[in-house]
């Protein structure tokens, strides 16, 4: 006998900060593990599968993703799950919405653009609550030369030096389509520094630890370890150059993930 499946995608939210990143590891306290172990509680069952638009890494929060959901056998009262699979949610999780989609519909498959912002502050040590949403740095650093920097990565380029450990078979080509650094005043708290900056980067797809390799990258630009003519020579892959400065995940937010009408 068939069994019977149902398909919904849940938009989602968190922070962080506490957890080892997405995906489910062995004795530590990852997302995906904290929303199957509410769903189990929530559905009263375990016959369920999750699939995430794509995994972030320990420290790295998200302001909004989406996370396709199948279960077997019934299907969900949606009106009645969200507010109680919100209630059962960690304080640092949240669900913003859930809607039902069909089989046709695969969340890794489907085409998307996602934004990504990298905060960070420099010179004068920020006060500690502010670890979990940017970086310090120590040295000064020049900010105009950074802006700059940052442009440089806007367009079609071979980004396999922002690659981590990429293969032969790895796909390195890509396009992103807005890279730019300013002065932050997305997010905001009093106990936040009277000046930070954001990083703003947007595209279809990004290998893991692409931005935070970007992000160091400018980061050694701006404290004058690299030159601009360095960055430049970095999206050329025939010169086959190896970055190594890997930013610090907790300044990094997925800040959106746009599902692209297909035609």
């Amino acid at each position: 006998m068939q069994r019977k499946r149902f398909y919904y995608l849940i938009k989602l939210q968190f922070l962080g900060f506490r957890f080892h990143g997405w995906q489910k590891q062995p004795d530590v306290i990852t997302v995906e593990r904290m929303v199957e172990r509410t769903l189990a509680y929530v559905l009263e069952r375990k016959n369920f599968k999750l699939i995430a638009a794509g995994r972030t890494d320990a420290k790295v929060s998200v302001n909004q993703t989406y996370v396709e959901l199948f279960v077997d056998e019934q299907p969900l009262e949606l009106a009645e799950f969200l507010p109680l699979f919100n209630d059962n949610l960690p304080p640092d999780i949240r669900a913003l919405e859930i809607t039902e989609t069909d089989k046709n519909f695969n969340i890794i498959q489907h085409p998307k653009v996602k934004e990504y912002l990298y905060f960070f502050a420099f010179a004068e040590k920020f006060h500690p609550f502010c670890a979990p949403f940017m970086v310090f740095f120590k040295e000064d650093l020049a900010v105009e030369l950074m802006k700059k920097g940052a442009r440089l990565f806007e367009g079609e380029h071979d980004f396999r030096s922002y690659a981590f450990k990429p293969t032969e078979h790895t796909i390195t080509q890509g396009k992103i389509e807005h890279c730019s650094i300013e002065e932050n005043t997305i997010y905001t708290a009093n106990f936040f520094p009277d000046k930070s900056y954001v990083l703003k980067v947007r595209g279809e797809g990004f290998k893991r630890h692409q931005i935070r390799l970007m992000m160091g990258a400018l980061f050694d630009l701006g404290s004058g370890k690299i030159t601009l003519n360095f960055i430049e020579k970095t999206l050329d892959a025939s010169q086959n150059i190896k970055l190594e400065h890997i930013a610090q995940p907790s300044g990094l937010i997925l800040n959106s993930v746009e599902l692209k009408k297909e035609h």
